[in-house]
C-alpha cells in the first residue's frame, strides 16, 4: 500500500536516489558528488530557509516517488498558490497510482493552506505526463510565456 507523507531530513538518502533517477530520466549523465548533492538537498528542503517542501510516496519503507512544491504569493487577489515544481515516480512504480496519490495529497495541502490554485508545468515532449494530468480534468493554459535565466 502506498502512503504519502511529508518528507523529513531522515529521508535525504532516499530522496537522493529518486532525484538522481529523475535526472537520468531527463537526460543527465554527469552528476555532482554525492556529498554535494546531499548538502544541496538538505539545504533546499530542511535548511534554515527552505526553498521547497516535498511529499514522499512510500511503500513498505521504500520511497517510490515524490512531489516538490512551494507556495507563491500573490495569486488571485492576495491569496497564495501552490506551485508543483516536480512530480516524479520511480520508473518501476509508474501506473500503480503513486502519482495520483501524490497529486491528491498535494491538492489537500493546497486546501489546508487556503491556496486559490495549484499550478505546474510539464515538458511539451512528455506526452505521458500530459495524459496523466488530463485525468484530473485540467487543461493546459496558453496565456503564459516561460522564461529562464541560467546563472
Amino acid at each position: 500500500m502506498i502512503a504519502v507523507r511529508l518528507a523529513t531530513a531522515a529521508d535525504v538518502e532516499q530522496l537522493l536516489q529518486l532525484t538522481e533517477e529523475m535526472d537520468r530520466f531527463y537526460g543527465s549523465t554527469d552528476f555532482e558528488s554525492v556529498e554535494l548533492r546531499r548538502r544541496q538537498l538538505r539545504d533546499a528542503l530542511f535548511g534554515d530557509t527552505p526553498a521547497a517542501t516535498a511529499l514522499l510516496a512510500v511503500e513498505e519503507d521504500t520511497a517510490v516517488g515524490f512531489a516538490a512544491y512551494s507556495f507563491l504569493w500573490p495569486a488571485a487577489g492576495l491569496t497564495r498558490s501552490l506551485y508543483l515544481k516536480e512530480l516524479y515516480v520511480s520508473e518501476g512504480q509508474q501506473r500503480r497510482g503513486v502519482g495520483r496519490s501524490l497529486m491528491e495529497a498535494l491538492f489537500g495541502v493546497a486546501r489546508q493552506h487556503d491556496c486559490s490554485r495549484v499550478e505546474w508545468t510539464t515538458d511539451r515532449d512528455n506526452p505521458g505526463a500530459q495524459a496523466f494530468y488530463k485525468t484530473f480534468g485540467v487543461e493546459p493554459k496558453d496565456g503564459k510565456i516561460f522564461y529562464r535565466l541560467e546563472q
